[in-house]
């Protein structure tokens, strides 16, 4: 099957009561585990690129990424989506998009909720007009490594703002922030879940859990059938690329990438099961 829009991914998953799991995905090895395990597992799956990866550590670009992407999702049957994720730079959005990215997200969190409400629907008719579909973040997702940002209520998305700002941005999904946060947990997040039904009642379009790192499993099946049709991970991911080649000791390197991909590979079996579909 070749590339599928996020959107038939998530209409997917809501009515299968469950989300979608997206891995933040980096080179031919991280791209293919993830593909490889969805096709065994015979469960959707999407593939998100984090600028980042791109612009600072040089490990791919969009436009090469987008094709490794389309031709490993046209060799199985599954559903594969691909998304660009965390991106506040309109420009480098519309690069990504003119690369063959179907989904973005504008990620507004840092700034004012009317900036945010502005440039994500200014985002939002440029990507449409494109053929491609917004993700935004409402709210702030923080990072775990300040105990704070997953426990400041403040920072918590609101169910009534939620509902006007779908409204006014036409986005097409929003991340919404419920207690979770990006990277290593130093406190064991809990989910405020109550919230996460009333987001869900109020608004009309898929909801996002970023932070996925980390959040117990029995929060996390209640929050996919509360709402959450997209759930992200990325820090436990990559981690597992990482501790696999710091304990590859081999001469010849040539082999290194098959011990990294048995790796992912073990890892992705079990967190896919989340995934009920």
């Amino acid at each position: 099957m070749s590339l599928v829009k996020v959107s038939e991914i998530l209409k997917m998953a809501d009515k299968a009561n469950t989300s979608a799991i997206a891995f933040n995905c980096f080179d031919y090895s991280t791209v293919t585990s993830v593909i490889a395990v969805a096709e065994e597992l015979q469960k959707p799956v999407i593939i998100m690129l984090y600028p980042d990866h791109c612009l600072t550590h040089h490990w791919t670009t969009p436009a090469v990424f987008a094709a490794m992407v389309k031709l490993e999702a046209a060799k199985v049957k599954v559903p594969v989506g691909l998304h660009l994720d965390h991106c506040s730079d309109y420009d480098y959005i519309l690069q990504a998009i003119q690369a063959g990215f179907t989904s973005v997200m504008y990620d507004g969190s840092m700034i004012s909720l009317e900036e945010n409400i502005k440039n994500t629907r200014e985002i939002s008719r440029a990507a449409h007009a494109l053929g491609a579909e917004v993700e935004a973040e409402l709210g702030r997702v923080g990072f775990a490594s300040t105990v704070t940002d997953q426990s400041d209520t403040d920072k918590y998305t609101k169910p009534e703002v939620a509902a006007a700002f779908c409204e006014q941005t036409d986005c097409d999904c929003v991340a919404v922030a419920i207690g979770s946060a990006h990277g290593f947990y130093k406190e064991t997040p809990k989910l405020d879940l109550e919230r996460l039904k009333e987001i869900n009642l109020a608004t009309n379009v898929p909801l996002a859990l970023h932070g996925g790192s980390g959040i117990p499993d029995d929060q996390l099946e209640i929050a996919f059938r509360q709402g959450i049709n997209k759930f992200n991970v990325g820090t436990e991911f990559l981690y597992t690329y990482y501790q696999a080649v710091k304990k590859f000791d081999e001469p010849e390197i040539h082999g290194m990438q098959n011990k990294v991909q048995d790796a992912l590979k073990a890892y992705l079996r079990e967190k896919m099961q989340l995934s009920k579909f």
